[in-house]
């Protein structure tokens, strides 16, 4: 659904310019028995998210299917303007600001996108942006044992999503760096801050802290967090930015907040498209601005003390600088980014917060229908934000296919990632499911498990 700025004013001041009175004027060569006339069976007055959902109920006899996966991408509704001014021949073409002065206004854009990205971690700077949360993580490690120069071990709580982990050890292990990863507790789903008294006389750079975690679970941030500081290691923390709009900002953690804030930007106003592209974010304190990988766009005046932007805090030899260089990423996801901070100027804070309650909401309404269900319980008594999961009395792969013949994509099986939580199911649901959706998922798993 495009989305059309102009004014009845403005449409009257063009049709004016071009010499027709009316539209249908200007579109008289087509014959009248093509002209359709006024739309029926749309109820007036709807607003844009109710009319979305209308079109996708009728387009349910196209085969689509209602998405209750999750698991480190999210269906969120994405306003029509997002992407109507993202494409826009400003921003789709000139999204690389190789040279600053040639791209004022792309500089702005990432400026503001920083700013926000700051306010959102509660944290003092952020980037440009990196490529996907995965990689952001990946230099958040390499950026830790930089600036801790006295350690090259990293320590990673299974409870991180395990692609994350897979791409740390991918780019970090040829760099002589140690992952060591931490057990969680199978009750909880947490990682027990008493559990980490058995590296209580070993050194490591840092620890790495997800909020929520990959199964939805809240960790205990706070004590985390002073525990790596008392070891003298940086608290590296992993967040979904939708859930920052209520949880505690990671720079707020403890008693001195995190050090590194990452994660994946895709909830912020970039559609799922089969995996990408997508963009990481990366925010930290001040002290370590100088490790940042990536671009950061600095604001400064000129001899006429008039605004400018400037990629700052590195030279452009910066990028080919091989081993020497903070990161091998020499560029950002510009575009991703340009949507996303479209996104959240239209939310703003207030639309954020509803977004992240109504999905919370959702998914513990879901979850308490699946509870209702022989064969259903959660799989961890921690507390849960925006996903959750489920244990299952029967396989969750043939589970997940009988849903998906009635047009739903049930969750994530998690058994090919921990198999030690055996039938276990990883499920999610936005703002974008309606009581009715939630309704028939459980009728539709109740049938399934049989």
């Amino acid at each position: 659904m495009p989305f059309i700025p102009h004014t009845e004013e403005d449409i009257a001041e063009m049709l004016a310019s071009i010499g027709a009175k009316t539209i249908e004027e200007l579109f008289d060569e087509i014959p009248k028995e093509l002209i359709s006339g006024e739309l029926t069976g749309v109820p007036p007055g709807l607003s844009e998210m109710e009319i979305s959902r209308l079109m996708m109920e009728r387009a349910t006899t196209d085969g689509f299917y209602q998405n209750f996966i999750g698991a480190g991408a999210y269906e969120h509704h994405i306003p029509a303007a997002v992407w109507q001014i993202t494409t826009r021949g400003e921003f789709y073409s000139s999204y690389t600001p190789y040279q600053a002065e040639a791209s004022q206004g792309t500089l702005q854009l990432l400026y503001e996108y920083q700013t926000m990205m700051a306010s959102l971690t509660g944290m003092d700077v952020s980037n440009a942006s990196m490529y996907d949360g995965a990689t952001a993580l990946a230099e958040a490690a390499l950026m830790a044992v930089r600036s801790h120069k006295s350690s090259r071990r990293i320590l990673i709580p299974k409870t991180v999503h395990p692609v994350y982990r897979q791409v740390v050890r991918a780019i970090v292990s040829n760099q002589k760096i140690e992952v060591v990863e931490l057990p969680f507790n199978t009750q909880s789903g947490q990682i027990e801050p008493g559990s980490l008294s058995d590296f209580a006389n070993e050194e490591f750079a840092a620890l790495v802290i997800p909020q929520p975690n990959f199964f939805g679970v809240l960790e205990q941030v706070d004590a985390l967090t002073d525990w790596a500081h008392s070891k003298n290691a940086f608290a590296i923390g992993v967040v979904n930015p939708t859930a920052l709009a209520l949880l505690t900002p990671p720079g707020e953690w403890g008693s001195k907040g995190a050090d590194i804030a990452v994660g994946e930007g895709q909830p912020l106003g970039i559609p799922l498209s089969s995996g990408g592209p997508y963009f990481g974010f990366m925010a930290c304190k001040n002290d370590l601005i100088r490790q940042m990988p990536g671009r950061i766009i600095g604001r400064t005046t000129d001899l006429d003390n008039k605004p400018g932007f400037v990629l700052t805090l590195q030279a452009r030899e910066q990028h080919i600088r091989r081993s020497k260089a903070t990161s091998n990423i020499c560029t950002n996801q510009g575009l991703m980014v340009t949507a996303a901070t479209i996104f959240m100027s239209l939310l703003g804070p207030e639309g954020l917060r509803r977004v992240a309650a109504q999905s919370h909401a959702n998914t513990l309404e879901l979850v308490e229908q699946m509870g209702k269900i022989n064969g259903v319980k959660r799989t961890f008594s921690g507390p849960v934000f925006h996903e959750a999961a489920l244990t299952l009395a029967a396989p969750v792969a043939e589970v997940l296919s009988k849903l998906k013949q009635k047009g739903i994509l049930g969750g994530l099986d998690l058994q090919g990632y921990y198999p030690e939580l055996g039938n276990a199911l990883l499920v999610c649901a936005t703002e974008t499911k309606t009581t009715n959706d939630l309704q028939n998922y459980a009728e539709a798993l109740k049938q399934a498990i049989g």
